[in-house]
């Protein structure tokens, strides 16, 4: 029978159903249709959506060990470092150190080693520049000749240059440390295929420069002081 019997075929003759095969037709015809193959459940696309979102390596969140061993902070890959681009690097360093360190051993301000040490550090900051250029213009270098690479790379030659022309060596001070800074800045930030041990020695390097930039200004700022002092006191005496 297709059709559930109605109250008349239960009473009938031959057609007579009793109430047990009625209940069992009951709950054939209640079962639920087979589920299609191609509808799944929702628990099998949550864990898809997991997996989709977790398993490419690029987005899986660095580990405080990992962050630390990438960072150009470590002075352990100073090791890595080629001898001849380490000694070069800081005997290069030696002219910058040697300024404030003789003014100090002497007691005297000097302009002319203060004007020196700010020519040398404009110099310096032109090289950086130059350097960046030099990355970008080879053929299978990742860093391409493009307007953002030369531009960044002619910033701190044009500094440099605006340095030598401040009469007061203060400014011209100043000017250089911002050069020094751009260009360290550069080579950090948007260069990051630069080897670490590079990144490591341009930081090195450029807080070396800074700081004896620094120095220098100070000494100037306070012997200049001294000096206009004991001027006084000699003018008074006579």
């Amino acid at each position: 029978l297709q059709k559930l019997p109605g109250p008349s075929l239960l009473l009938c003759g031959k057609n007579k159903t009793t109430w047990p095969s009625l209940a069992l037709r009951l709950r054939r015809d209640a079962r639920p249709p087979p589920t299609s193959p191609s509808l799944k459940p929702a628990s099998v696309y949550t864990t898809k959506l997991q997996a989709f979102h977790t398993s490419p390596s690029v987005f899986k969140k660095k580990t405080p060990a990992e962050s630390e061993a990438e960072s150009p902070k470590s002075l352990e890959s100073l090791k890595d470092c080629p001898r001849p681009v380490l000694y070069l690097s800081l005997g290069g360093l030696v002219p910058f150190v040697a300024v404030p360190l003789a003014m100090a051993l002497q007691g005297t301000y000097c302009p002319q080693l203060a004007f020196a040490q700010v020519a040398y550090g404009a110099v310096t900051a032109s090289f950086l520049g130059g350097m960046r250029w030099g990355f970008a213009l080879p053929e299978n270098s990742p860093a391409k000749p493009d307007w953002l690479n030369m531009a960044n790379g002619t910033v701190p030659p044009l500094l440099a240059c605006q340095a030598l022309l401040f009469k007061d060596v203060t400014q011209g001070a100043v000017m250089v440390t911002l050069a020094l800074g751009i260009a360290l800045h550069y080579d950090i930030s948007l260069l990051p295929t630069y080897p670490r041990w590079f990144k490591v020695l341009r930081v090195v390097g450029t807080v070396v420069m800074i700081l004896s930039l620094l120095a220098t200004v100070a000494l100037k700022a306070f012997l200049e002081g001294e000096q206009s002092d004991d001027r006084k006191n000699m003018a008074d005496q006579k």
